[in-house]
């Protein structure tokens, strides 16, 4: 894992099309702005998680007969922030 360190309205690259900027600083609370592009799915690690349980379950399979997906698509309401 890479460690950084960013101070507010410092950015991140990843890749050539991600950004991640520290947007807000609040006690013990990071706000983070993403830039993706659409074709990218960026959820926060608890709704992934819950996509693919809910997926495994629609399968009708377990954890650990599916392979780590690919997650779904970005939903209109996480696009509206954009």
């Amino acid at each position: 894992m890479l460690v950084l360190s960013r101070q507010r309205d410092e950015s991140i690259i990843i890749g050539d099309n991600v950004q991640i900027t520290v947007v807000d600083i609040r006690g013990d609370k990071v706000r983070l702005g993403i830039e993706a592009p659409a074709e990218i799915s960026v959820h926060r690690k608890e709704v992934f998680d819950a996509i693919q349980r809910e997926n495994r379950k629609a399968a009708g399979l377990s954890a650990d007969e599916v392979p780590a997906a690919a997650p779904a698509k970005r939903s209109a309401r996480s696009r509206a922030g954009r």
